[in-house]
């Protein structure tokens, strides 16, 4: 049993480059299922209060996952993410942006190059995220989006979908 479930966030200014580190007290193919399965990506993905709406989803290589983030009041935040590389059940690769409902990526803000890899470990599994960005301006920009917070929370949401 994992007893420090703590959310490591690693802020690599310099390198343009955040690193987050998140360990779960379930088996590998689990963890692996909740990244990559939009009824379940829905039921963690977004910070509470906001809830995540999957409209579609493609997961392979090439395919793509667009989604909105639904705040309170009904707000929407429309999000892409397109799949580079997929190593099953060990690793994939993704651009994600955010865009319009349908999936016209939005350039004022920055878009996220993602590397996910999932590590199984003797108390379950380890799950690391490296995020590197184009320019220096597009990390601090997402950090000022509360970038750090929302995923921690999220994060901590996939813990106790986890533990059900």
């Amino acid at each position: 049993m994992i007893v420090n479930k703590e959310t490591k966030v690693v802020k690599d200014i310099a390198n343009k480059r955040l690193v987050v580190v998140r360990e779960f007290d379930a088996p590998l193919e689990q963890v692996w299922h909740a990244w990559t399965d939009s009824k379940l990506l829905d039921l963690w993905w977004a910070p509470r209060p906001w809830k995540t709406e999957t409209k579609k989803m493609d997961f392979r290589e090439g395919g793509a996952w667009l989604y909105s983030m639904v705040g309170p009041d009904d707000a929407r935040h429309w999000c892409r993410v397109d799949y580079r590389t997929i190593n099953k059940p060990k690793s994939f690769t993704s651009d994600d942006a955010f865009c319009d409902e349908n999936g016209k990526v939005d350039s004022t803000f920055p878009s996220m190059h993602w590397k996910n890899d999932f590590i199984e470990t003797n108390a379950g599994t380890k799950v690391k995220v490296e995020i590197s960005f184009d320019k220096e301006e597009d990390i601090q920009k997402i950090l000022e989006l509360g970038f750090e917070e929302g995923f921690t929370m999220a994060l901590g949401n996939l813990d106790e979908l986890l533990e059900k």
